[in-house]
C-alpha cells in the first residue's frame, strides 16, 4: 500500500462508519434511504482495507440484506394497508403524512402516517369508521416495515463487524 492510499484509510473508515450512522437513522426517517446508505459504509470501509477483512461474499450477502429492507418495508406497510382495506388514497395519505410529519419531530413521525392515512380516506369518500380503520392499518404495517428494516440494519452490521473481526 502506498503512503498516500494508507493515510486516507482512517478517513474512508470515518466516512464509513458515518455512512453506517445515517443508514441507521434512515431507517426511522422515512426520508434518508437507510440500508443502502449502510451498504454505502460498509463498502467504504471494506475498500479502505482493501477487501482484505470483508471480501466479495460478506458484501454480496449485505446486498442481499440491503434489498430485503426495501421490499420488508414495501410488502409489510402494503400488507397493513390491505388488511385494512385502504384506498390508494390512504396509501398516499401516509406516505404524505410521514414526510410532513418530520417537521414535528417524535410526535410528528407516529402520528403524520396514520393521520395522512385517515385524510386519504376521507379523500376517497369512505367514511369516519373506514378511515380510522385504514389509519390505523397502515400506521401498523409503516411499524412493522420499520421494525423488519431496524433488525435487518443491526444484522447487517453485526456481519460487516464479524467479518471485519475474523
Amino acid at each position: 500500500m502506498s503512503p498516500a492510499a494508507a493515510d486516507l484509510a482512517p478517513l474512508l473508515r470515518l466516512l464509513g462508519a458515518l455512512l453506517v450512522l445515517a443508514g441507521v437513522v434512515g431507517t426511522v426517517v422515512p426520508a434518508l434511504p437507510g440500508a443502502p446508505l449502510a451498504f454505502l459504509g460498509f463498502l467504504l470501509a471494506a475498500w479502505a482495507d482493501h477487501f482484505q477483512r470483508v471480501g466479495a461474499f460478506t458484501l454480496t450477502l449485505l446486498a442481499i440484506l440491503t434489498v430485503l429492507s426495501s421490499v420488508a418495508d414495501f410488502l409489510a406497510t402494503r400488507h397493513g394497508a390491505r388488511r385494512a382495506g385502504a384506498s390508494t388514497l390512504a396509501v398516499l395519505g401516509a406516505t404524505v403524512g410521514t414526510f410532513v410529519g418530520l417537521f414535528f419531530s417524535l410526535p410528528g413521525l407516529l402520528f403524520g402516517p396514520f393521520l395522512g392515512a385517515f385524510a386519504g380516506e376521507l379523500l376517497a369518500r369512505r367514511g369516519w369508521r373506514q378511515a380510522g380503520k385504514a389509519g390505523l392499518g397502515t400506521w401498523l404495517g409503516l411499524v412493522v416495515g420499520t421494525a423488519l428494516k431496524l433488525a435487518l440494519i443491526f444484522a447487517m452490521i453485526g456481519i460487516f463487524l464479524l467479518a471485519y473481526a475474523l
